[in-house]
């Protein structure tokens, strides 16, 4: 049987210095008056950073296999400003705005059209497999810079 082309994830794409990264509201997102709950919308801000680091070139897991750790995420503040809802198409943005030797910061926001539901700044530090905050490597400061300066 060939492979249809919806047997393959979803992937989201830089435009310029801005990861998109396009999503539906599902049932399980949501509590019963069909309101999404807060705590899934640092789900979709995660599952735009990790999207956008894999369109950026970084594989994760290739850095997880090899023992030199993985991001995590080391501070975060977020906005919330309107409920998104069961059924809603939603779009995660996400721009780069601080690369340092050890993490990078990154704005994201999830809209709905050109409506802002919730911003976030958030902070990702690369850690070791011990938990010990370490040096990127220099490919992956310049991926980043130049996204942050750029775009991709």
């Amino acid at each position: 049987m060939d492979p249809s082309p919806y047997d393959h994830p979803y992937r989201g794409g830089f435009v310029g210095k801005e990861h998109r990264f396009a999503l539906t509201v599902f049932f399980e997102d949501t509590d019963t008056a069909g309101i999404v709950y807060h705590a899934n919308y640092l789900r979709f801000f995660e599952r735009a950073r990790s999207d956008m680091l894999r369109a950026a070139g970084i594989d994760q897991r290739a850095a997880i296999d090899a023992g030199l750790g993985a991001y995590a995420v080391s501070e975060m503040a977020i906005k919330w400003r309107r409920p998104a809802r069961l059924d809603d198409d939603l779009v995660v943005i996400s721009r780069v705005t601080e690369v340092r030797n050890a993490s990078c910061s990154i704005h994201q926001r999830v809209m709905r059209g050109d409506e802002i539901l919730a911003e976030a700044t958030v902070t990702a530090a690369l850690l070791t497999p011990e938990g010990r905050p370490r040096r990127q490597p220099a490919d992956w400061i310049e991926r980043f810079r130049s996204i942050e300066q750029k775009g991709h």
